[in-house]
């Protein structure tokens, strides 16, 4: 199994800020989003009227209002077929009335991502949308060359076409083909109103006197005012004509030309990109690595220096330690060895830290492993806690400010004064404001140690217990707590707070004035966090009038952490499974329009019912609300295929379908509409991965509907009729909620390994200058090779060459796993 996964992190504007428009195209101030789609591998939307038909995104940024200099900071990790070959950004205005209109697009072919292993990092021009160079889909021919008394003929058999774009406002096209050779064009019939058109017809070409020519096949949507409009073209070599005549699926490719560059006068997109591709062996093949790992964890620490643990945290550093914590904070859950991962790391923490102020302040990798511990075990819980303030202030609007630098007097109005407003008037209705809802975050907070994970306390107790044996003065009587309260208030709630899109509390960004009401409050949680030890230490003297309410707090949080690590350890036994998500769990849920299979006489409006659906491991159940007692539900065994659905099969858009198969082997079908695209994405995302180990799935599905005795797609006349578009069961986003792949994070602690079996081999085993003798153990330190005693360095030599044996297994693995796919696997259908 080959794994494919994009990365992309999406800002505009920010401190270098270089985003602007012309003038004579857009107004001053408008409405910016980001929509990131893929290639023609996708099906298409249609956006009607003006810009041209954009390939179905995978993500959409929130709009980010009246603003030239917008700032997103999104993130998206996308797990993607091997045959992706283009990533593409479109830049829209979104208006409240009619079309949103397109401003401009960046698109990153999959050899420009993969050129740079560390990806893309840098401001890249937009480009005009040309609509020549939106195509997509694929059209299959059969060519054969044959001669006879009159000469060289050609033979074309074009048989049919799949995601076309859709060029009607109707959300179709009308296509038809046009055969080139040399001097002679020949063309098929029209086929109306589909984006999946079959000709079946034979297509015959005289060759000119003269060198032999190139065969071109163009796809045009026949319109009947106004010019054809292009749907792609492929061309194929005389030299591939004579030696291997085209048969099969090929990927449509727009006209030959250069990229037009607007030299920035359609602005910039700031983009972080990076792209990994790797092979996934079977679990046995990494067994003894995992072996390794887990003794490391269950060993010393202090003096581990030759573990794979100890390697990775010597050679990783930024971003790329980032990954490599969730990776094996992964990789630990699915062996339920999280809790002893994370005090192995501790241990070594603590051991080489001398000033317990700097005590897990800088980014190592047990600070990196801890905080994306709490993310991945801790989501629901920090959604529990947060959600019903978070709300409150998005949903009020009050406008706060302590700040005298930055109050704005004329907006005093809404918050109702009498008289002249004064910026003590402001200072103290914010303060009320402010202190109203502090005091409703540290309720929740303090009130949730029960709800809290087990293996999350868990973790925190033994952080508490490892802080308190090191620093054991009195003194340092705050350092356990700190060291707690550190990672859950500084890592965990107050990032939440400032920026809750990014921790899935809300759809959209905040507005400048709440932006500014929840950093006031991330602010006075970090002081919380920090036990109020930096109160009045630092530049922001404006914060003085909550230093009485953020002290009379810390009292209530050094309580809530001594509850929250007073848990016995037979608790975890309830911790976590083999899943990230146990199956009972609630991996998604939300209400969605469902259309009754077997509407009648409805028109297809009335034939939805809206519904509140909750997905697991085990079933897609529904019913009329959440707290109804009576559900339906759908097993997840009997599901498929996921996919989405044409907006024109029932002119809604955000639709998707759930196909079924049920004991008998027939095939059923439930259509869903989401609210929005990141919903549909999600959905699609979170029903493809739970029915990943599914067999029998269906390679092949209609995006449209069976309606008036035909499919709306491919216009064929039998509802029992092969699927005409490909699935895209490969196509996932990756969150928090996915399922542990206990194989594909050993891959990539595999891969980080790698990088250091050179230092490795040089520092244990070619050091042959070592002093070992007792005298030398005892003259130098513990932390290096050279001072430790011989029986500890005979240890770490040993476990040194049994991580080299180990990775020199995986590369044969791996080597005769690629010498298998090239003798057996033929080339792929896609492109001459």
């Amino acid at each position: 199994m080959c794994v494919v996964c994009v990365c992309v992190c999406v800002s505009l504007g920010g401190c270098v800020s270089r985003f602007w428009v012309s003038a004579c195209v857009e107004p001053l101030l408008m409405c910016v989003c980001v929509c990131v789609s893929l290639g023609p591998q996708v099906p298409a939307t249609c956006v009607a009227q003006g810009p041209p038909a954009l390939c179905a995104p995978f993500g959409r940024t929130a709009t980010i209002w009246r603003s030239l200099s917008p700032f997103w900071g999104e993130e998206y990790t996308v797990h993607l077929p091997l045959d992706f070959h283009q990533l593409a950004f479109y830049v829209l205005d979104e208006d409240t009335v009619g079309h949103d209109d397109v401003i401009g697009k960046v698109s990153l072919s999959r050899d420009a991502i993969a050129a740079d292993p560390r990806g893309i990092d840098s401001w890249i021009n937009l480009s005009r949308v040309d609509p020549d160079a939106e195509v997509q889909g694929e059209i299959c021919l059969a060519v054969q060359m044959l001669e006879d008394a009159l000469g060289r003929c050609l033979r074309c058999h074009v048989l049919q076409a799949r995601d076309l774009a859709p060029r009607d406002i109707s959300g179709t096209s009308d296509p038809f083909a046009r055969v080139f050779w040399g001097s002679q064009s020949v063309e098929t019939s029209t086929i109306k109103k589909t984006r999946f058109p079959r000709w079946d017809e034979v297509l015959e070409l005289r060759a000119a006197p003269g060198a032999p020519s190139p065969l071109r096949v163009e796809l045009w949507d026949w319109d009947m005012v106004g010019k054809n409009d292009f749907l792609g073209m492929v061309e194929f070599p005389p030299q591939v004509l004579q030696q291997k005549p085209p048969n099969g699926w090929f990927r449509l490719r727009p006209f030959p030309r250069a990229e037009e560059d607007s030299g920035g006068s359609l602005g910039a997109l700031r983009l972080k990109v990076r792209l990994t591709e790797d092979r996934v062996l079977p679990s046995r093949y990494y067994r003894p690595l995992s072996e390794l790992l887990a003794t490391a964890v269950l060993g010393p620490a202090e003096e581990d220096a030759a573990s794979p643990l100890a390697v990775l945290e010597e050679l990783t550093s930024g971003d790329c330690r980032q990954d490599l914590a969730t990776r094996l904070v992964k990789l630990f859950l699915g062996q339920g060895l999280a809790g002893p991962f994370l005090d192995y790391l501790t241990r070594r923490e603590v051991a080489r830290t001398t000033d317990p102020n700097t005590l897990f302040r800088s980014n190592s990798l047990a600070s990196k492993s801890m905080e994306q511990f709490m993310k991945l075990v801790g989501m629901p819980y920090l959604h529990e806690v947060l959600q019903p303030v978070i709300s409150r202030v998005f949903e009020e609007k009050k406008y706060m400010e302590l700040d005298p630098c930055k109050m704005e007097l004329g907006r005093t109005r809404r918050i109702s004064f009498k008289g002249a407003p004064s910026e003590e008037h402001v200072r103290e209705a914010s303060l009320g404001l402010l202190t109203g809802y502090l005091g409703a975050i540290v309720d929740a907070i303090v009130g949730s140690a029960g709800r809290c994970p087990a293996v999350m306390r868990l973790a925190f107790k033994q952080l508490h217990q490892r802080v308190e044996e090191r620093f054991p003065q009195t003194e340092h009587k705050d350092v356990k707590y700190l060291a707690i309260s550190g990672f859950l208030f500084l890592r965990f709630f107050a990032p939440a707070i400032l920026t809750p899109k990014l921790f899935d509390l809300r759809d959209q960004h905040a507005d400048p004035q709440t932006s500014r009401s929840l950093l006031l409050l991330a602010k006075a949680v970090q002081s919380i966090g920090n036990l109020g030890q930096q109160l009045g230490q630092g530049k922001e003297v404006w914060m003085a009038p909550l230093h009485p309410f953020l002290l009379r707090s810390v009292s209530r949080v050094r309580d809530f952490l001594d509850r929250l690590v007073d848990v016995d350890e037979e608790e975890e036994a309830g911790g976590p499974a083999r899943a990230l998500i146990p199956r009972s769990a609630t991996v998604r849920e939300g209400y969605l329009l469902k259309r009754k299979e077997e509407p009648g006489g409805l028109a297809p409006r009335f034939a939805f019912k809206k519904r509140y659906f909750r997905l697991s491991a085990d079933a897609l159940s529904y019913a009329k609300s959440p707290e109804w007692q009576t559900r339906s539900s759908i097993p997840v065994s009997h599901i498929r295929a996921v996919e989405r659905v044409d907006e024109g099969a029932f002119q809604l858009p955000h639709m998707m379908q759930v196909v079924t198969q049920d004991g008998a082997g027939a095939l059923h079908t439930t259509y869903l509409q989401c609210k929005n695209v990141n919903e549909l994405s999600q959905w699609l995302s979170a029903l493809r991965k739970a029915s990943a180990p599914n067999p029998d799935k269906l390679a092949a599905c209609h995006p449209g509907a069976f309606r008036s005795a035909r499919w709306t797609c491919c216009l064929r006349a039998e509802r029992s009729a092969a699927g005409c578009s490909r699935t895209h069961a490969a196509v996932t986003l990756g969150d928090w909620r996915d399922p542990l792949d206990p194989d594909a994070e050993t891959q990539m602690v595999y891969r980080q390994l790698l990088l250091g079996r050179d230092q490795l081999r040089r520092k244990f085993l070619e050091n042959s200058s070592v002093d070992t003798t007792p005298e030398a153990g005892t003259a130098k330190g513990s932390g290096s090779l050279e001072g430790a005693c011989p029986d500890a360095l005979a240890r770490q030599k040993a476990a040194a060459a049994r991580l080299l044996e180990v990775l020199a297994d995986l590369d044969r693995a791996h080597e005769e796993f690629q010498q298998q796919e090239e003798g057996t696997v033929a080339p792929g259908p896609l492109g001459p």
